[in-house]
Order: structure tokens, then sequence, then C-alpha cells
């Protein structure tokens, strides 16, 4: 909670997660799809991030303008909150950057549709708290490899460009990114041996057969190894995963896909009938 100083509390779990009260900072819109927020300053002493590409933090989100969220302990029973505390919306989100000079945390949130997270993004003004433990996950960019296949849609952006940020050095790349439009393009790290290829959506939900995993089938296939890491809405990993796996034969040490979000269901909705992780 907050202190009289303005410092807020932090809490360590049972599992060695520590949970941090953060306010906002500042919002600053990246697209018109894309809004990155930025929290801590001095709340997030302790914190460490930043040393690897793809790490997650899971954000809990309160009422704008309202009580800062319940912080749980999470341990191998999973969270377990106060007894009696409202139980708040949590997400887990990509670390885009921490500063560790000045506590600084920004996280990038895609604001189209009506999810609550974007909403909460949307709403929130400076001061309002979110709720964040972690940081946790992070990708091995493997040195080994030939080239880093990376591909996914907006939600997967901001791994992405950790990982093109955080490439050994001498590493090749690829990235393939769907995204709605040439107005959510972004400016990506773009180094020696490194290249970046947008595709357009245009408007309407995603469908079978989107321009990402059109794009990943009509990729001419280099020579060497081959490391792939995919994410993005479940069916469109799905079906890539199956090609790169089935017809481009990459094994399960060379292949990291990850569902962030399933079309036409709340994560509510997709959870309960089938695992994100099961792909």
């Amino acid at each position: 909670m907050a202190r009289a100083d303005g410092s807020v509390r932090t809490r360590r779990s049972a599992a060695g997660f520590q949970t941090y009260l953060a306010p906002l900072l500042r919002a600053t819109a990246l697209t018109p799809r894309m809004l990155r927020l930025t929290v801590g300053g001095g709340s997030l002493r302790g914190f460490r991030a930043g040393l690897a590409a793809d790490e997650r933090v899971k954000l809990f989100f309160g009422e704008p303008g309202g009580e800062p969220p319940a912080l749980p302990e999470i341990g191998p029973w999973g969270l377990r909150y106060p007894e009696g505390a409202v139980v708040p919306h949590a997400r887990s989100y990509t670390v885009r950057r921490f500063d560790t000079d000045t506590g600084e945390l920004d996280i990038d949130f895609v604001v189209h549709g009506d999810g609550r997270a974007a909403r909460w993004a949307l709403d929130a003004r400076p001061g309002d708290v979110l709720g964040i433990a972690g940081p946790s996950g992070g990708h091995d960019l493997s040195p080994q490899a030939d080239l880093h296949l990376l591909a996914g849609d907006e939600s997967a952006l901001p791994a992405i460009a950790t990982m093109l940020e955080r490439l050994p050095e001498g590493a090749r790349a690829h990235a393939i990114v769907e995204v709605a439009d040439a107005d959510e393009e972004q400016q990506l790290p773009q180094g020696p041996g490194v290249s970046v290829q947008w595709v357009h959506r245009g408007p309407g939900p995603h469908a079978q057969d989107t321009p990402l995993e059109r794009a990943v089938r009509e990729l001419p296939w280099p020579g060497g190894l081959v490391h792939a890491w995919v994410a993005g809405e479940a069916g469109s990993v799905r079906r890539i995963r199956r090609h790169l796996r089935e017809e481009r034969g990459l094994g399960r040490t060379e292949l990291t896909a990850s569902g962030y979000w399933r079309q036409g269901m709340t994560v509510e909705q997709w959870v309960a009938v089938e695992d994100p992780n099961e792909l």
C-alpha cells in the first residue's frame, strides 16, 4: 500500500516472486492502437528486469482512480489473496523496458477492442496504481542459430522488439509482424543481419490464412540452423507451428510458439475450454 511519504509497499510471495504497487507516471501513444504505460519510480526498488529478451510480469488491475488492487501471494497453489480482498483482474505482459537508474518500467498495451486491461490503460491517469509481480520468463537467443525467425501480430510486437535488441553479436534475424495497417508499424532495432517484414491485416477480425501465416509459408527458407519464435492469436500460431514442424522440420528445441489471445473469446472463456500452452 502507499505510505505517507509516497513510497509504495512491496510484498514477497512464498514462491520468491516479489510483488509491487506502482503508480502510473505517464502514458505515451506509440501508434493509434498501441499505448505505452510507464510506471514505477521509487516504488520498484528491488525490481530486476531488462536482463533478457521476452521477460514477463503479471499485472493486477484495480479501478482507475480507485483503491490499489490487492496483492496476492504466489506459490505452487497459484495466486492466494488476503481473506476478504476483492480479487483484481490479472494479465501477463512483456517487459518492454526497465531503467535501473530511474526505476521506470514500460509496458506496451494493444488498445483496440474492449478488453479489461486495454480499458484500464486507456482510462488510467498519472497516480493510478498497478499491481505487478515478477519478472519471470525470458527467451534464450542461441548464438548457434544461423537465423532467428520471429513472427507475431501486434500483441507479440513488444517481445519481438526486446529480442531484436538482445540478439547475440553477429546473429541474423528476420522478423515478420502482422499489424492492422501502415499506421501501426513501429521503429524496430535493425542492425547488420536483421530484417523486418511488415504485413497488413486490414480492417476486420483475424481470419484463417492470415497475412502472417502466408508470409511465414512464403519465406524463402535459408540453409543452416533456424530457431523460430512465434506468438499472437492462438489459432494462427497453431497453424504456423504445424507448418514449421511438419513442412520445415523444426524440432522442439528449435521452435517456441505461444498463443497470447483467441479470436472471438475473452481470456477467461479461452482458458476455460483449452490450455493456452497446448498449441
